[in-house]
């Protein structure tokens, strides 16, 4: 029988899917084949005609794993789901689902790494929490959680409370995103607050700001945008801000390396400001896009200076307001090109979590 790791988190956004994605590197050396399921998901896109969780085709593209797509995602949470399982409940139906992906990815790996949604008590609504799903799949789990000390204490004892409950060994707890000045600091106090707990601590790892700045592609996905210009430049990530409501000169001082400028269509003057500073920018990148809002066009001669510059040019039908309200919000997930932040991931896994505990415990 393979073996296999539940990667469970106290929240949304504490980074199961980096971890998950760093332990299978560093378990390949020693495992041949690993394996990856996520049972329950819910950001999906269609592939080969099936809803594929978003992580599954990341890990897919990363590893290049051969199982099937859809038993790596056999449940997809769609819109309406809730409300027509709680109105006709079928939990037989999906926990057939869960069971024949997982015997499918099991059946030719050593191990397997299963990606939980959420915190422990996530899914319960359809009778599918990821506790019970990881005693459905007789995985142990280790509990990811982010920041701080007292806070990620307190979760991770009350997600521990949910996985004793349906009897799940957890193995351990990764600390994620600790800040690197009070690095040495928390590392030693939580090791001391778990370790009352009688839970190990495997791991803590620091907080990586570029893993949590978007790029363009992601906007231009996530709001629906059209391409005006640079479909080719939409890899270029975002790290500060600019609202377009400003006179230009005023602009000039808020423009720094790798800025998104978000402003109505018809503020000519910005945009020509923003190439500007573009081309003549000793800060090079200094725009990482554009974002025109209003469904207002520029005119054709504006943009035709594009041209000159690797600049990606979006356009949403939103107000200003509403378009960077948007962006501010975004959830940024790791991306199958995202390769510098993939090999970022990696090394953080590497360098932080105690792999041979791990695997020792398994």
């Amino acid at each position: 029988m393979s073996k296999r790791i539940f990667i469970a988190a106290t929240q949304q956004n504490a980074g199961k899917t980096t971890v998950s994605l760093g332990l299978i590197y560093c378990l390949k050396k020693y495992f041949k084949n690993i394996g990856f399921i996520k049972p329950v998901g819910q950001r999906y896109l269609l592939e080969q005609g099936y809803q594929i969780d978003e992580d599954s085709i990341l890990m897919e593209h990363v590893y290049h794993l051969k199982d099937a797509l859809h038993d790596m995602s056999p449940v997809a949470v769609e819109r309406g789901f809730t409300e027509r399982y709680i109105k006709k409940p079928e939990r037989p139906l999906l926990v057939r689902q869960i069971k024949e992906g997982f015997r499918h990815v099991s059946r030719n790996n050593e191990l397997v790494v299963i990606e939980g949604t959420g915190h422990a008590g996530v899914g319960s609504v359809f009778d599918l929490s990821n506790a019970s799903v990881a005693r459905l799949l007789k995985s142990k789990v280790i509990l990811i959680a982010s920041g701080g000390v007292g806070r990620p204490i307190d979760e991770v004892v009350l997600n521990k409370a949910l996985f004793d409950r349906e009897n799940v060994e957890i193995l351990g707890v990764i600390i994620n995103k600790i800040h690197p000045d009070k690095y040495e600091k928390i590392s030693k106090l939580v090791r001391l607050g778990l370790g009352r707990k009688k839970l190990p601590l495997l791991g803590v790892i620091p907080y990586e700001p570029a893993l949590s700045k978007p790029n363009m592609a992601q906007i231009k996905d996530e709001l629906g945008a059209e391409v005006l210009f640079g479909e080719s430049f939409l890899s270029s990530s975002v790290e500060n801000i600019v609202i377009g409501a400003m006179e230009p000169h005023d602009a000039l001082n808020y423009i720094e390396h790798k800025s998104l400028i978000i402003t109505p269509g018809d503020r000519e003057d910005l945009i020509i400001t923003a190439i500007s500073k573009h081309l003549i920018s000793d800060d090079y990148p200094s725009v990482a896009g554009l974002l025109l809002t209003g469904n207002i066009r520029p005119h054709s001669s504006v943009l035709e200076l594009f041209k000159s510059t690797d600049i990606p040019v979006l356009l949403v039908k939103e107000d200003t307001y509403s378009a960077a309200s948007r962006v501010h919000d975004l959830k940024v997930k790791i991306r199958p090109e995202d390769k510098t932040k993939t090999n970022i991931v990696l090394d953080l896994v590497n360098r932080y979590v105690d792999i041979d505990s791990i695997v020792n415990q398994l």
